[in-house]
Parts: structure tokens; C-alpha cells; sequence
């Protein structure tokens, strides 16, 4: 007969560290998505991502978002998409009537609690993939959901000048 007494603390150590790591767990509750801020980020990506791809619309989620961080452009998701001349004509107003509309609503409610596009990073401006917008102060990142993302940047510092192949299958869900 083995002794239980040399396995006790054993056992009392794997029961405390998964008590603690569960505790973690507890705490996170799933974070709240204002419903005028998904509308909002809905109607962005409904409208710029041409329902193309998950891929393109978390990019442009990711892009307003970038702009609500940015001292640049104003603090909110909706203050952002609604700013003229900024996004599709229309994206506050026009009906989202396709098969398109689920997608972007899970989507815009992802971007709303965190995930973002992998290679976009800190880009804020996007335009059509086919345009050939001819700056030089213009870096691409990616292109996806016929988007082509970039930065602006002092010219000596860019090192893209026309946008990367699409690439698609780079975000979850």
C-alpha cells in the first residue's frame, strides 16, 4: 500500500494553480458592444469591403479603429465612419438588404472587441485596390476585400509604393 501522505501536497498544488487559473477565467466577461457602435462599424464594412471577404472588412474595422485612436481624426466609431468624405456616400444612410449583412455584423462586433487585421498595423487610409493613386508619400501594408491599405509617410521612408497581392485567410472566425 503506497502512502497518500507524499502525493498530498502534489495534489494540493495542481488544485490551487487550477483554481487560480480559473479565477482568471471568471473575471472575463464578454465585453459589451455599444449597439450604435456596431451599427456604426456594420455599415462601414457592409459598404467598403464590397462583402467580398471577412479579411477586407476586419481591415477596414481595423482602419477606423486606428483613426479613433488617432489624435487626427475623432474619438468615436461612429464620429469616424460619419465624416464626410471619408467612406462610401451613403454608408450612414443607404440599406443593407444582402447576405452580406451577417457577415459584417460578426465581423464589426469582432473588431468591437479587439481582433484586428495582422497586417494593416497603424494604416488609417485605404482606397480601391484598382485605383493608381500617384503620391509619393504613400506606404501599402495589404490589400484584401479589393482594398488597398497604406500609411502616409515622409517619401524617404516608403518602401511600398503600389499595394501587395491580396492575401486572404489571415483573420479568424
Amino acid at each position: 500500500m503506497t502512502p497518500m501522505i507524499p502525493r498530498l501536497p502534489a495534489l494540493a498544488l495542481l488544485c490551487a494553480l487550477t483554481i487560480l487559473a480559473a479565477c482568471g477565467q471568471r473575471d472575463k466577461a464578454p465585453e459589451r458592444v455599444s449597439a450604435k457602435a456596431l451599427e456604426c462599424m456594420t455599415r462601414v464594412m457592409y459598404f467598403e469591403s464590397n462583402r467580398s471577404s471577412r479579411d477586407g472588412m476586419i481591415a477596414v474595422g481595423t482602419v477606423v479603429m486606428n483613426r479613433v485612436a488617432s489624435e487626427d481624426f475623432p474619438d468615436t466609431v461612429c464620429a469616424v465612419v460619419s465624416q464626410r468624405n471619408q467612406f462610401a456616400p451613403g454608408v450612414m444612410t443607404r440599406k443593407m438588404t444582402d447576405r452580406g449583412l451577417p457577415l459584417a455584423q460578426e465581423a464589426a462586433r469582432a473588431v468591437l472587441r479587439g481582433e484586428r487585421h495582422p497586417l494593416i498595423s497603424k494604416a488609417r487610409f485605404f482606397h480601391a485596390a484598382y485605383y493608381n493613386a500617384n503620391f509619393n508619400n504613400i506606404h501599402y501594408v495589404a490589400t484584401a476585400g479589393g482594398n488597398a491599405f497604406y500609411e502616409k509617410r515622409p517619401p524617404a521612408l516608403v518602401t511600398r509604393r503600389t499595394p501587395p497581392k491580396q492575401i486572404e485567410g489571415l483573420t479568424g472566425g
